[in-house]
C-alpha cells in the first residue's frame, strides 16, 4: 500500500469516526434531555405504589446530572476527531500529532458511548493508521 492510499484510508476512517462519533452522542443527548432515562427510582415502574418515598432511591439527582454530561464529552471529543481528520488530510506531513489527537479523543468518547461505539473504533483505526504510515520517500532518478 502506498502512502497516499494509506494517509487517505487514515482520512476517510478518523472522519466516518468522528462523524459517528458526533452523532451518537447528540442521540444520546436528546434522548436524555427528551428524559429517555428514567431516574425517579425503582418504584416508578410500578405505579409509584410506594406512597410518594419513590424520591429517596433516587440518587438526589446525582446520576441524571453526571448522565447529561457524558454526551457533552461525546460531543466535543467527535468535534476534535472530525477537525482532526480534516486537517490530517490538509497537513499530511503531521500525521503523528493529528494521528495522536485522533486516537486519544476516539479513546476519550467511549465516555460518551463512543458513537455507537463503532465511531470510536474507527477513530482508533484511522488514528492508529495515521501514526504508523511512513512518509513517502523520494526516488533519486
Amino acid at each position: 500500500m502506498t502512502s497516499r492510499t494509506t494517509s487517505t484510508a487514515a482520512f476517510v476512517l478518523s472522519l466516518v469516526g468522528g462523524i459517528l462519533i458526533l452523532l451518537g452522542s447528540v442521540v444520546t443527548w436528546m434522548w436524555l434531555v427528551l428524559d429517555g432515562f428514567n431516574f425517579d427510582g425503582m418504584m416508578n415502574g410500578f405505579g409509584h405504589m410506594m406512597g410518594g418515598y419513590q424520591d429517596m432511591m433516587d440518587g438526589f439527582g446525582f446520576t441524571h446530572g453526571f448522565m447529561m454530561g457524558l454526551p457533552f464529552v461525546g460531543v466535543v471529543s467527535g468535534i476534535v476527531v472530525i477537525i482532526s481528520a480534516v486537517m490530517l488530510a490538509a497537513q499530511p506531513a503531521a500525521r503523528l500529532t493529528w494521528g495522536t489527537i485522533i486516537l486519544a479523543f476516539s479513546v476519550i468518547s467511549f465516555l460518551g458511548m463512543g458513537g455507537f461505539w463503532i465511531g470510536a473504533i474507527l477513530g482508533i483505526a484511522g488514528g492508529a493508521l495515521a501514526i504508523s504510515t511512513r512518509p513517502a520517500q523520494k526516488s533519486r532518478a
